[in-house]
């Protein structure tokens, strides 16, 4: 359980359900989206609870392999969340849980298309391609 927010506040959540640990994706998209790689928690979207949203927007992901689709704050910029359509399932961005975290991060997913700027962390399990990130 934890909760959350944007850096302006027009979008605040809390979980009420368990947060999975966190997954590094280096896609391309992922880090476009994320100005790096995209580190995210994960939880059942039934166990959002919005506090407030007024700021809440969604894109459609346009090269995702999975027709996702992103959801961010529309008043400050802040990307948020990651989520396939129909999915009980949405990842939220682990930069913007409020500490303590209780994640950690375990995986990398992607790791083909990691961008020529940085290293991976080899101590971190990697895999070519990625499961729902």
């Amino acid at each position: 359980m934890g909760s959350g927010r944007c850096i302006c506040g027009a979008v605040a959540f809390e979980v009420t359900g368990p947060l999975r640990d966190v997954v590094l994706c280096h896609c391309t998209e992922c880090r476009r989206w994320a100005g790096h790689a995209w580190a995210a928690s994960e939880a059942l979207f039934d166990d959002l609870d919005f506090t407030e949203q007024r700021g809440l927007r969604w894109i459609d992901s346009p090269d995702s392999v999975w027709d996702a689709r992103r959801g961010f704050c529309a008043e400050c910029g802040s990307s948020l969340f990651w989520q396939v359509p129909g999915s009980e399932d949405v990842s939220i961005a682990a930069g913007c849980l409020d500490a303590p975290t209780g994640v950690r991060t375990t995986d990398q997913v992607w790791v083909q298309s990691v961008g020529d700027y940085y290293d991976l962390d080899e101590r971190i399990p990697s895999h070519a391609q990625g499961g729902s990130e």
